[in-house]
């Protein structure tokens, strides 16, 4: 994929090195030991401490350095091109290239779904990308690295721990960086259908459906995400981005995460009412029916046989 020196988008939270996810106003506040326990800041020094304070403050005035002046200054604050954890210092680079590549393929993902919908008379509100390690929280609840990406229509967010990709390469056999950025444009899918009022209602019947009917619907709402990604694939397409090999990285992608082939893989063997995202077959033919159209009216799963 041709994505270098594309634009890239702003809609981006890297949370690679926070281990809460959530940043500051998330908790209580920072706590600090003492030998009570535990207490909040601000709740006042003991003169105990000052008089340690002071004394470190003269120790490091001997030596030269005069921390009034360093903290006035700023200089304990991440340098430029990083971006600093809020919880434990660690810094995550703000220009890797691993997070280029994100911002451009949002970006991609942004001008393509703003021109469908400006052609219908309407405003796409472009989602949020959340890049995090490990662990995260979100307007869903908590997400961990095993959640694997997801969308939240609670925050109108993309969830995706990047680690992600790798075990897509490693596990799956899902390698190149299309297939990555299919990934991207599948959760981006959900979001176009929040938006579209499907995302709503399929929440709100699946409280009155059993477990299999749930499932089934899901499916339907799953591959409809992938025809979505297919639309997407198609405007990239047509804006000259794809390489040879392109397509077929983003198919392999959708053979290898097909539900059966997931449960073949894990089990041995296959539960078809357990079925939520769809078969192999089915994702390769939803993506490839959206970028084969390039039409929204292409994508509906729910009328008929998926």
């Amino acid at each position: 994929m041709e994505w270098r020196g594309r634009r890239q988008s702003d809609n981006i939270e890297d949370r690679r090195g926070d281990p809460g996810g959530g940043g500051f106003g998330r908790g209580g506040g920072f706590n600090f030991p003492s030998g009570g326990g535990v207490r909040r800041a601000g709740g006042g020094l003991s003169i105990g401490t000052i008089i340690f304070l002071v004394v470190i403050y003269f120790i490091f005035k001997l030596m030269g350095i005069d921390l009034l002046q360093v903290l006035d200054t700023g200089s304990m604050t991440s340098g430029p091109g990083y971006e600093q954890s809020q919880s434990e210092g660690t810094r995550t680079p703000a220009n890797d290239e691993m997070t280029a590549f994100m911002r451009t393929v949002l970006a991609e993902t942004e001008d393509t779904w703003n021109g469908i919908f400006q052609a219908q008379g309407q405003n796409y509100q472009e989602p949020r990308l959340v890049l995090f390690s490990g662990q995260t929280q979100s307007a869903c609840g908590f997400a961990s690295a095993a959640t694997g990406p997801f969308y939240c229509p609670g925050d109108h967010k993309v969830y995706l721990d990047t680690d992600f990709f790798q075990e897509l390469s490693d596990r799956f056999g899902a390698s190149g960086d299309f297939a990555e950025a299919y990934v991207v444009a599948h959760e981006v899918g959900h979001h176009v259908q929040n938006l579209l009022g499907i995302l709503p209602k399929f929440n709100q019947a699946r409280q009155r459906m059993s477990e299999d009917e749930a499932n089934k619907m899901s499916v339907r709402v799953e591959l409809q995400a992938d025809c979505f990604a297919g639309i997407w694939g198609k405007y990239t397409q047509q804006r000259g981005l794809l390489e040879s090999g392109d397509l077929e990285e983003a198919l392999n992608a959708a053979q290898q995460i097909g539900d059966d082939t997931l449960q073949k893989r894990s089990q041995g063997y296959v539960v078809p009412e357990s079925f939520n995202h769809g078969t192999s077959q089915q994702r390769v033919r939803w993506f490839k029916r959206g970028f084969d159209s390039g039409q929204l009216s292409a994508c509906d799963t729910f009328s008929g046989p998926v």
